[in-house]
């Protein structure tokens, strides 16, 4: 959205075509029009053949000449011809294949020789203007602390702060709260939490996280992670006002102090200026600190990349090949071949016969290894700019992966994808600088420092690609290996400095996830979610403390320590009278 300049629809329908997506559109003045249509082929990055993402225009149920997502690398508007319109008229998006068409806009031109601008300002003024949306924004009241990023450490930092009295914005660009641990991305949330010396210190999470049950891992149904427990705990906070599928996309500072964010809703495009006197970037991209300048690092190859999740279900319940329930499945349950994905058919990886490294199960027809973590791509490809490649190389290697399954190596017969995630889980990007960088040797080295605020219990597990699986896919490889060994442990749990929680060279910003100053290494130990929800439950206490003693998050540290850790002794938990 941020690259492209809008949010935009997407035909995930794992290889059946969705329903089509309908409008209702008036002309001022009939006649003949130039249809122009934002899209593009998203298999040409790989100059790979059959544009899988082609979808139809349908004019009262009539479709025009063009099909549409068939050409172009980037986002371009692909002109779709003439065509004549009465005064007022259905139009409709008809999905061909259910294997990810895009489409950002449509256009009608009186003037058939206009041709759109593609990119940058010129388009954005031309969507205000044809969105007759206003051109300054709605501006909010002024809120103590402004969230930005609702996945479990802003969420828990806005509740945090909430209970300590402040008044919270938390702004999300997503319809669901959880980030990575949401039923759009569904990872199981890792780490833990309620460690001594400061028991308390995690409260707030585990009211968030779901109980932990037998069916609570990666890529589970959407019940294992529970939206509605997170919707629940925020919206018992008075004090918060919640801001959901609200894109921040700009930053207003001055004197090294943020004012305001900018918002855009990622469907009716509307925008709104949140203002606030603390600001905790919890986007896990550092993207607050960067709009606003603040001091970053990003590891610019070798980093973690992104997953796709995904699984399979049966159709049928009865494995017995001699019923006619499974023969039915098994017709249901075709899957097309995928000549644009990644060929696997001579290729290992991880779940199939030939090739795997993977212990192979004693029922050929049960599920291993599919769609789990190690599905990761974007190791040398920027986290920022290459993201939608990213995902979308994730999305060709698991449908060439199921491809050759099914259609190869003739297994699952009556097996078809049941979900597959199409908001990629990101583990790493930028990295904003505080006044304490941690570092991998702190944490092998037990260093203590005096102001350890969370606590740190998971490896230091960093991701490359795995060696098994890398030959012919160098530069695009999407199965991913993890640091083990010597180095890899620590003693802990170890108290993360609250140092790290706030940056270096913007006075109100706090930073809490996987944005946190640490390095790339150091990075592999702090990212799950249970440690960042723990990180979101400090910078909240701590902005409580910033309003109590009108200071800066630096001078909680400098001036305040104690005052924070007797918070930390408290803990923000519903039990504790919050």
């Amino acid at each position: 959205m941020d690259l492209m300049g809008s949010p935009f629809l997407l035909a995930h329908g794992m290889g059946r075509p969705v329903e089509d997506a309908t409008t209702h559109v008036q002309f001022d003045e009939p006649g003949v029009y130039r249809l122009w249509v934002r899209t593009r082929d998203w298999v040409a990055p790989w100059n790979a053949p059959g544009a899988p993402g082609r979808f139809q225009l349908l004019l009262n149920g009539q479709a025009v000449e063009t099909t549409f997502g068939t050409e172009g690398n980037a986002w371009h508007w692909q002109d779709g011809g003439e065509v004549r319109v009465g005064s007022q008229m259905d139009l409709a998006l008809h999905d061909l294949t259910g294997f990810e068409g895009r489409c950002d806009a449509v256009m009608f031109s009186k003037d058939l020789a206009y041709q759109p601008p593609h990119d940058g300002s010129m388009l954005a003024s031309l969507r205000l203007q044809l969105l007759g949306l206003p051109a300054e924004p709605t501006v909010s009241p002024v809120y103590d602390l402004v969230v930005v990023g609702g996945g479990v450490a802003g969420t828990s930092a806005a509740v945090t702060a909430a209970r300590l009295g402040l008044t919270v914005a938390l702004i999300q660009d997503r319809p669901v709260l959880g980030g990575n641990a949401s039923s759009e991305v569904r990872v199981w949330p890792e780490g833990h939490v309620n460690q001594k010396p400061f028991p308390r210190v995690g409260d707030v999470v585990m009211e968030l996280i779901p109980d932990k049950k037998g069916d609570s891992a990666n890529a589970q149904g959407a019940h294992v992670f529970n939206d509605q427990r997170k919707f629940d705990v925020v919206g018992a906070e008075p004090n918060i006002t919640l801001f959901l599928e609200q894109r921040v996309n700009r930053a207003y500072a001055s004197e090294w102090n943020i004012e305001a964010v900018l918002s855009q809703h990622t469907r009716t495009a509307e925008r709104n200026l949140i203002r606030g006197r603390w600001f905790l970037d919890s986007t896990g991209d550092g993207a607050v600190g960067f709009l606003a300048g603040a001091d970053f690092d990003q590891t610019d190859t070798g980093h973690m990349g992104a997953s796709n999740l995904w699984n399979i279900q049966c159709l049928c319940e009865d494995e017995d090949p001699l019923s006619s329930e499974l023969a039915a499945a098994v017709e249901e349950a075709t899957f097309p071949r995928c000549a644009w994905a990644v060929d696997l058919a001579a290729k290992p990886f991880p779940g199939r016969t030939k090739g795997s490294t993977e212990p192979q199960t004693k029922n050929p027809n049960k599920p291993i290894s599919l769609g789990n973590w190690f599905w990761e791509n974007g190791f040398d490809r920027d986290p920022i700019h290459d993201m939608e490649r990213i995902r979308d190389q994730n999305f060709r290697a698991m449908y060439g992966a199921w491809d050759t399954i099914k259609n190869v190596e003739k297994r699952y017969p009556a097996h078809q994808l049941n979900w597959v995630a199409y908001i990629a889980g990101k583990r790493e990007s930028r990295r904003l600088l505080g006044d304490v960088i941690l570092t991998a040797e702190d944490l092998r080295d037990n260093v203590q420092f005096e102001d350890g605020s969370f606590p740190c219990t998971w490896g230091i597990d960093t991701h490359f690609p795995a060696a098994a699986y890398k030959e012919g896919h160098e530069g695009d490889e999407f199965i991913a290996d993890y640091t083990h060994g010597e180095g890899y442990t620590y003693q802990g749990p170890y108290w993360v400095p609250y140092r790290c929680l706030y940056s270096r060279n913007i006075d109100n910003l706090f930073m809490a996830g996987r944005d946190i100053s640490v390095t790339h290494e150091a990075l592999g130990a702090v990212r799950v979610m249970k440690t960042t929800g723990a990180m979101g439950e400090i910078v909240g206490m701590a902005a409580s403390l910033c309003k109590r003693f009108d200071c800066t998050p630096r001078q909680v540290y400098s001036e305040h320590l104690s005052e924070l850790k007797a918070l930390m002794e408290v803990g923000a938990g519903a039990a504790a009278g919050r």
